[in-house]
């Protein structure tokens, strides 16, 4: 049996436009821009500037999808020689649990590579292993700190047995091309509080940013499929939302009845507390009752 390469060298798989592997499952903006090695070497020197020899033939992808459930994450890693990199994308609303999140990433990535290079872990030969960098970016509103830490965040500065340090990755005055990621971020959260949901809001994002000379290259290329990306994932944030909302309200009403509520109080309880219209309501109480 031929044998399995998690750690994938690009050169290895082609794709048609000369990128990462395509993704199995649906992409993001964030993985579709890193998905060409291009924008992978751009990134990683803007990381390292003092790299100046690195070339995209020292990048291997090591991307792993749906690392905690089954879900869009907007996650990226990569080996550039002796460094593993490993970047999160942080969404607006800012929460230390990232860390988590690069520290489960980081010990998969791990597993991956030891089964690729055939390390043995009871072995009395010291493995080599790849220094890791974990990054997070922030694309939301206000001062966040240079770098977190697993025991500043979760055990109160004690020394333990585990330490995980997580670099920020901030809004800049810099026109790399992370910067430029966050920016196009910003813009959209904009767009999307004025337009809500829905493709103007897309259209106006793409807009702004082309005339910012924001992403200008690759919304200019990838226009369409940018704007199919991200309108799939207003659907599926429209389900899951659609979801947490029925359960919630069928708790709620359940509540209601042990506590002796009629129906028709439910009802009035269930539109002033998740603020729906009486007709939605009535509809959601009666199928829960």
């Amino acid at each position: 049996m031929a044998e399995t390469n998690n750690f994938i060298d690009l050169d290895e798989v082609k794709t048609e436009d000369g990128g990462f592997v395509k993704r199995t499952v649906k992409d993001s903006v964030f993985s579709d821009l890193f998905e060409k090695k291009e924008n992978v070497l751009k990134l990683y020197k803007k990381l390292h500037p003092e790299d100046v020899d690195v070339t995209e033939d020292d990048l291997s992808d090591i991307t792993i999808q749906n690392v905690l459930i089954n879900d869009v994450f907007n996650d990226l890693g990569f080996m550039v020689r002796d460094r593993l990199m490993i970047l999160a994308e942080a969404q607006s609303t800012w929460t230390v649990n990232i860390i988590i999140r690069a520290l489960i990433y980081l010990a998969r990535s791990y597993q991956l590579y030891f089964d690729d290079v055939r390390e043995e872990l009871y072995s009395e030969k010291k493995m080599e292993l790849p220094e890791p960098e974990l990054y997070v970016i922030y694309v939301g509103d206000g001062d966040k700190p240079s770098e977190i830490s697993l025991s500043n965040e979760f055990f109160g500065g004690r020394n333990t047995s585990l330490e995980v340090k997580v670099k920020v990755i901030s809004e800049s005055d810099s026109d790399d091309i992370v910067n430029q990621y966050i920016i196009f971020s910003k813009v959209y959260n904009e767009q999307r509080a004025i337009y809500g949901r829905t493709k103007e809001a897309i259209e106006e994002t793409i807009r702004i940013c082309k005339d910012r000379n924001i992403l200008k290259d690759y919304l200019e290329s990838r226009e369409k499929e940018v704007v199919t990306m991200m309108m799939a994932l207003f659907d599926e944030k429209e389900v899951m939302e659609t979801h947490v909302l029925n359960r919630e309200v069928e708790s709620y009403v359940s509540a209601c009845k042990s506590f002796g509520a009629t129906i028709e109080e439910t009802i009035e309880k269930v539109v002033n507390q998740f603020r729906l219209k009486e007709f939605t309501a009535k509809k959601m109480v009666e199928r829960f009752w």
